[in-house]
């Protein structure tokens, strides 16, 4: 038992060191982590983007996810979730609090918070005379880190299915910089 438990282990360990190798090291004032290899960087789609990110589409979905990173200095943590609560509509039956959590952690010396929420995604019109687009089973992940230089906003949108393919290698990813 224990021999196989080192070997699933070693196993892991050995999967997560090719998921990242090849990816692109992300720095943020100071703080580096490496993407997993299957992210595809893009050029940003506006000055606001600091980095882009397209993540592959989970089998049945007809879009890649968007990952993008954002500096930032205004907005508290708490305008900003209020913020992204109005970008969403809930699944029916749901309230947006209930389609939505928030959760704070260290990561090495800095602090993170992390909003997670579903529903249909209110896409906003970026161009003059462009509608809102819906996009229903949608999650975001929102991130707000925080350094010592600055405040960092990183953002992960895409189909549900999509989302939750990439959720344990994302979460891996914010936790590792350093």
């Amino acid at each position: 038992m224990r021999r196989s438990m080192i070997a699933l282990a070693a196993v892991l360990c050995v999967g997560l060191g090719v998921a990242y190798a090849g990816g692109d090291v992300i720095e943020l004032h100071g703080v580096k982590s490496k993407t997993p290899a299957s992210w595809k960087k893009e050029k940003p789609s506006s000055n606001l983007r600091t980095y882009q990110f397209a993540v592959p589409k989970a089998d049945g979905d007809k879009e890649d996810a968007d990952l993008a990173i954002f500096e930032s200095t205004s907005g508290s943590l708490a305008a900003n979730v209020e913020r992204w609560k109005t970008q969403f509509i809930p699944p029916e039956g749901k309230t947006i609090d209930e389609a939505s959590n928030l959760v704070k952690f260290k990561v090495g010396d800095n602090t993170a918070a992390v909003f997670d929420i579903s529903g249909t995604y209110k896409k906003p019109a970026f161009s003059a005379g462009a509608k809102e687009e819906r996009k229903p089973n949608f999650r975001r992940i929102n991130v707000m880190f925080e350094t010592e230089k600055g405040t960092f906003f990183v953002t992960l949108t895409g189909p549900a299915k999509t989302i939750e393919k990439h959720k344990d290698a994302f979460d891996g990813w914010i936790k590792a910089f350093k």
